[in-house]
């Protein structure tokens, strides 16, 4: 999926979407959760809303490289 963006001076370049998933959960009035592939980061909102701006928040810091010493979940195939 893309995303036109259109920048302050006018321009217009397409951002290509990406979708991964989050686990999720509410402990009284707050909503947990982390990225499924990232799970020593988690983060907090007051709503679910709140809560996927922080989950993208703390994925764009990793992907980024703004976080040292990031452990990955993979998957290996093993015969």
């Amino acid at each position: 999926m893309n995303q036109e963006v259109e920048t302050d001076s006018g321009r217009r370049y397409y951002h290509r979407m990406k979708t991964v998933r989050y686990v999720y959960w509410q402990d009284e009035d707050m909503w947990l959760g982390y990225i499924e592939e990232f799970p020593d980061y988690m983060t907090q909102g007051e709503t679910l809303e709140e809560l996927q701006e922080n989950l993208k928040d703390i994925y764009d810091d990793i992907t980024g490289g703004r976080v040292p010493g990031v452990r990955h979940v993979a998957e290996l195939q093993i015969a």
